[in-house]
């Protein structure tokens, strides 16, 4: 009997010391999980609202979600009584070990981060960078995938791309055609440009503002050279590429202007 008091008296001193201190860790742990869902509810639409990639909003969400948890754990040990600067230290030391682990894979991440976040491209766009040009096939955490105008998937490390340049042919919504196309000497300028300039204007994928241009470029050793410049949507880049030089070849030889070549004089002794 003695010794059931003995505990009974020992339960109430526990209770006396350690019970406010518990029902203080269950009030800021139910208190703190309501905050954080809060917080995670606006987040969620402030992403939404600025139009976040998907895949960066579910991270950023988990991010956001497992720190504030664990604040928030520590936070009701500390009131315990138990002394959090070991877990801290424990937690620093292990962030620090997988940073190092993974500086590369860390590095493209940061840079996926950011691309999401400014856009500087997006999926369908056709791009240039890191000598790669292509159309852009993924957005991931980690790289950019784009297709190669020669159908090939090239896989571009998010880290490079962030810090590297990045030339978007999509983004202004219009890219410029270059070619040369040489004339003979004799030719009558003025005429050639007319041909070729009708010769753009019939094309129905090449735009009319910007004006295509025609403009003696260079004079040559053989010929009169003419930067023949049309501009097209980004994804018709290679039809009006293609139908500029055929079309040139039939206008002028149609309009009996001729496109000059290497002759071979042979001499009979």
């Amino acid at each position: 009997m003695e010794k059931a008091q003995e505990w009974i008296n020992y339960a109430i001193e526990l209770g006396k010391e350690f019970g406010p201190k518990l029902i203080t860790a269950i009030l800021i742990y139910i208190v703190g999980s309501w905050i954080i869902k809060r917080i995670i509810g606006f987040a969620r639409k402030g992403m939404a609202k600025s139009q976040y990639d998907e895949s960066l909003q579910k991270f950023l969400i988990n991010l956001i979600s497992w720190t504030l948890k664990i604040f928030l754990i520590l936070l009701v040990i500390s009131q315990l009584g138990v002394d959090v600067t070991t877990f801290a230290a424990v937690i620093a030391a292990a962030g620090l070990a997988i940073g190092l682990a993974l500086q590369g894979s860390l590095s493209n991440f940061a840079g996926g981060v950011l691309i999401m976040i400014f856009k500087p491209y997006k999926i369908g766009d056709l791009i240039e960078a890191q000598g790669v040009l292509g159309s852009v096939k993924e957005i991931e955490i980690f790289t950019t995938k784009l297709i190669t105008p020669q159908n090939k998937l090239a896989i571009v490390p998010n880290g490079a791309m962030a810090n590297g340049n990045i030339i978007n042919f999509t983004a202004e919504g219009k890219m410029r055609v270059d070619t040369t196309v040489g004339v003979d000497y004799g030719s009558d300028i003025k005429k050639t440009k007319e041909v070729l300039l009708e010769m753009l204007k019939a094309n129905p994928k090449v735009l009319q503002d910007p004006a295509p241009s025609v403009n003696v470029s260079e004079l040559a050793d053989s010929s009169v050279n003419l930067a023949v410049r049309p501009f097209c949507k980004p994804e018709d880049y290679w039809d009006v590429y293609f139908a500029t030089i055929e079309g040139s070849k039939a206008a002028l030889d149609k309009a009996g202007i001729e496109i000059p070549y290497p002759h071979e004089v042979q001499i009979n002794k």
